[in-house]
């Protein structure tokens, strides 16, 4: 099994920053990408980037210029660096991976909160 425990989610106000982690272990055979989902309230589930295992990036339009993801190869683990937070921005933040064989695994999610 592999098992995706992210952390770094909280409460911050409208212009300010957080910086998400997602560690990834168990049973990897490989990792094809890592990278983020978001869910708001009432909302699908979105991408807001990925990162690929070769370091190629794909970020969403509202992400742009704003977030930044990274990767940690040796230690499995990603990261979302998030600044100029806005209200919208408010989500519950999943980590996600694709593994071996297009297996996708998913985190238990992180709460990001905006204030304005």
């Amino acid at each position: 099994q592999v098992q995706l425990v992210e952390s770094g989610g909280g409460l911050v106000q409208a212009g300010g920053s957080l910086r998400l982690s997602c560690a990834a272990s168990g049973s990897i055979i490989s990792i094809n990408r890592m990278g983020w989902y978001r869910q708001a309230p009432g909302k699908q589930r979105e991408l807001v980037t990925v990162i690929t295992s070769g370091g190629m990036t794909n970020y969403a339009e509202s992400a742009k210029g704003r977030f930044t993801i990274s990767r940690d190869n040796a230690k499995n683990t990603v990261y979302l660096q998030m600044n100029s937070l806005k209200p919208e921005d408010t989500a519950v933040y999943y980590c996600y991976m694709r593994g071996a064989y297009g297996m996708d695994y998913w985190g238990r999610g992180t709460l990001v909160t905006v204030s304005s």
